[in-house]
């Protein structure tokens, strides 16, 4: 599989593509180097997206997991650029538990194009964070979508086609 890396503010970050697809983003330079066009797509639209010129990817994604974890990731996609949904309100939208949401939460092997940094807690804590250094790296890409919002003076495009999900 195709791995490629990419410096960011959050850290060296790798992208992993199988089948025409992102199938990872991990923390850390990955062994294996190799460039290819949805690679190199996904780099310029993370540069874009930590320079505050992105909201959303168009990016073709297959994070794989069961069909429960990917309709929580879904739910997560159509959270809107520096906004927030709790655990329980993405539970109530699905017919969960917020636990079972956390757990989806943690185990989305594509974080940041998948944004789980929207998700927090009831009382509006940060919660867990599994990428980079934990819940300080989520309140970085959330105060990153803030400032880039207050900068354009307008809610960014978002290519995904997103629904509320509340």
């Amino acid at each position: 599989m195709p791995q490629f890396s990419l410096y960011t503010p959050c850290g060296e970050l790798t992208l992993t593509e199988e089948d025409g697809a992102i199938v990872a983003l991990d923390w850390g330079r990955g062994r294996d180097q190799e460039s290819t066009p949805l690679l190199c797509r996904a780099v310029e639209q993370l540069h874009d997206y930590f320079d505050g010129r992105r909201a959303g990817f168009d990016l073709p994604l297959d994070p794989g997991g069961t069909p429960f974890r990917r309709r929580v990731w879904a739910a997560m996609r159509a959270i809107p650029p520096a906004e927030t949904r709790t655990y329980a309100e993405l539970a109530r939208l699905l017919g969960s538990a917020p636990r079972a949401v956390g757990q989806a939460c943690g185990a989305n092997p594509i974080p940041i194009l998948i944004p789980c940094h929207r998700v927090v807690a009831a009382n509006g804590a940060l919660g867990g964070y599994s990428g980079g250094e934990g819940p300080a790296t989520k309140r970085y890409l959330l105060d990153l979508e803030h400032r880039a919002l207050r900068r354009a003076g307008a809610p960014w495009s978002e290519p995904q086609g997103r629904t509320s999900p509340s």
